[in-house]
């Protein structure tokens, strides 16, 4: 299933993540794509908001992972930009938090498409500064928002 969403602030963008991780489920891995500020981390503060997390939600650009507990599910936060090749991720022992009791958000998912399961749910974020500034066109493929 294919949905087409589009928002028109950093706020729908945040409301779409949010009714996303209210509904998310255990072992719920989803691959985000879109282009340096497209709203990926805008999306992911959304989304755990839905499941209620309390802390702070920043892109983990430098660390790899962040990982959030205080919602009603972990939360795993992945950001491989800065991953140079997919066996690094091996070393983050990465297979623990996909196939885990919590939910897996992968900034920058299409880099490494091979450490994706084909069960995900892929969030492709994109810009049209024809539509303006804030205009995001999001395509979400896998699950209806």
């Amino acid at each position: 299933m294919t949905t087409v969403v589009q928002t028109m602030s950093a706020e729908e963008t945040y409301g779409l993540g949010f009714d996303m991780g209210r509904t998310a489920e255990p072992g719920g891995i989803y691959a985000l794509n879109g282009d340096l500020g497209t709203g990926k981390t805008v999306f992911t503060k959304g989304f755990a908001a839905g499941l209620g997390v309390r802390e702070p939600v920043t892109s983990p650009t430098f660390t790899i992972l962040q990982v959030y507990e205080s919602g009603r599910l972990p939360l795993f936060h992945f950001d491989i930009y800065r991953i140079a090749e997919a066996g690094e991720m091996d070393e983050i022992g990465y297979e623990e938090y996909f196939f885990g009791n919590g939910v897996t958000l992968v900034e920058w998912a299409g880099l490494f498409p091979e450490l994706i399961p084909p069960e995900a749910v892929t969030v492709t974020i994109r810009k049209d500064m024809k539509k303006g500034a804030d205009f995001r066109e999001i395509t979400i493929e896998g699950v209806r928002p």
